[in-house]
């Protein structure tokens, strides 16, 4: 299937060796997959995983307690329930569930691991991306008629970890939950991990069953709520229906109670934090202060952090665990300095500091030769981009499951292929001349610093559908079942003469 080059040619029906070329085998690139098979069977494509395992984030991370952050019903696949006993998942029941869909929808054959793509330049005289790849055998090239990118939207390889005075002097260990080593021994240890996300939270209960303390030291608290790892609800929906129809019910539940609160903690933020703080300070009892437990900043702002069983909460109420809130001077021999004078102990250090954001999967993409910057094009139907020929990427929701629009995109950009291939187009790009009117609005009104550190090298998006990367799932899921594929904006090109200003 691979082949080493392709001669120049003005013939935009050139065949190249893929239809489709999928960067990355997780949730995005498995639902793309999936999606190809149930709605283009006869297009030929391949995913591209740089990784020896598929599952992505889910392969990733091996730290202790890791988790979903959504529920499944809305993480899982929308074609393939999920029905698990747990709503709120461990990471190799996850997993577990991506291999059984990759089996289910024969997409295994159409996987290449260990393979990571290094460059992808469009030649528009040929109508088709050429492909370099680096992989067991060394590097190769190869074409595909549309690339569509999968692999998620941060840095696998540099994660955010600050540089802490002091860093080199402390004699215990140091590890970062993004490069988790498997035979770390924690029992017995005092541990402080160093942030209040989601990684933090999920791994202090994990951690604090064997070592001999856990703290989480931050700088400001995140709004928490905690909520059963079980859905009795689903349970018994799934009970009284078949497995489809009760995911389908135990879907759309969550989807609207998710969608009520995140519009309800926007419009309204003192109700939804009175509701947790209530909740915060009951699961925590004379363990509660506003120090640690009060943020700054109004629910949503950040990502919410999800408590599954409260496990965080009884860990701090069985004195296994606590948090401080102070700022880090620096390390020492045997632990931490904060800038209030106080001293934690510490045999590990985590740094669960956040990670780094990255467009495409850092995989240089050129436009006949021209470097793409990002930042110049506009969002086009929250996955493509303005100007940009025959290219995809799948961008997840921040206030829902990242599913739900991986699925969104995915079903959309097969009718975009199929729409190509019914009017024997080589070529398919969201046209927005140089003068156009759009205003350019900020749609990642979060405070996390992922976010505001990756601001810089973001595409941009307007106040309004087509050209926004959208927030609000049912709005999404109306646009793409009421507007045309052909709606005007996306032009299909069958030749081109001549290859565009399009960086």
């Amino acid at each position: 299937m691979m082949s080493t080059a392709h001669p120049a040619s003005s013939d935009p029906g050139i065949r190249p060796d893929l239809d489709v070329l999928i960067v990355g085998a997780g949730i995005s690139g498995i639902s793309m997959a999936a999606h190809l098979g149930m709605k283009c069977p006869g297009m030929r494509y391949a995913i591209m995983e740089r990784r020896e395992q598929l599952g992505g984030t889910w392969d990733l991370f091996r730290y202790p307690g890791i988790r979903s952050d959504s529920d499944m019903y809305t993480l899982g696949f929308g074609f393939e329930p999920w029905t698990d006993r747990d709503a709120i998942a461990d990471g190799d029941r996850i997993l577990a569930y991506l291999d059984r869909v990759v089996d289910q929808y024969n997409i295994r054959p159409n996987i290449r691991l260990a393979t990571r793509v290094v460059s992808a330049d469009f030649r528009a005289d040929e109508g088709q991306w050429r492909v370099v790849l680096e992989g067991p055998d060394g590097s190769r090239e190869t074409t595909a008629r549309f690339v569509y990118f999968a692999s998620g939207y941060y840095d696998y390889d540099a994660p955010h970890d600050p540089a802490f005075a002091g860093r080199d002097t402390f004699t215990g260990t140091i590890v970062h939950p993004q490069f988790w080593p498997q035979d770390l021994d924690y029992a017995g240890k005092r541990v402080v991990i160093i942030g209040s996300g989601a990684t933090a939270v999920t791994m202090i209960p994990a951690m604090a069953q064997s070592a001999a303390h856990v703290t989480m030291l931050q700088r400001t608290p995140t709004w928490m709520a905690a909520q059963p790892r079980r859905d009795r609800v689903a349970r018994l929906l799934q009970a009284l229906f078949p497995a489809r129809i009760a995911y389908r019910l135990n879907r759309r539940k969550n989807i609207r109670f998710q969608e009520y609160v995140f519009k309800t903690a926007r419009r309204t933020p003192s109700r939804i934090a009175s509701f947790l703080t209530r909740a915060t300070r009951k699961a925590l009892g004379t363990h509660y202060t506003e120090k640690d437990w009060l943020p700054p900043y109004g629910p949503w702002e950040q990502r919410l952090c999800l408590i599954p069983d409260g496990d965080l909460f009884a860990a701090i109420r069985k004195g296994q665990a606590d948090v401080v809130t102070d700022r880090i001077e620096r390390f020492d021999r045997t632990g931490i300095v904060l800038e209030s004078g106080r001293h934690l102990d510490a045999d590990i250090i985590v740094t669960a500091t956040g990670l780094r954001l990255a467009m495409g999967g850092q995989v240089k993409v050129t436009l006949d030769g021209i470097k793409v910057n990002w930042r110049k094009h506009f969002y086009y139907r929250a996955c493509m981009f303005s100007n940009v020929p025959n290219l995809a990427v799948a961008f997840g929701y921040l206030n829902a499951a990242w599913t739900l629009r991986a699925d969104l995109t995915a079903s959309y950009i097969c009718d975009v292929l199929n729409t190509m291939q019914a009017k024997k187009a080589a070529l398919v790009r969201p046209i927005l001349p140089d003068d156009h009117d759009l205003t350019e609005d900020n749609v990642y009104e979060f405070s996390s610093g992922y976010i505001q550190r990756a601001l810089p090298l973001m595409p941009k998006s307007a106040t309004a559908l087509p050209w926004r990367l959208n927030q609000d799932y049912r709005e999404d899921l109306r646009d793409y079942r009421t507007r045309p594929i052909d709606d005007g904006v996306l032009h299909f090109e069958s030749v081109v003469a001549k290859a565009r200003e399009i960086a």
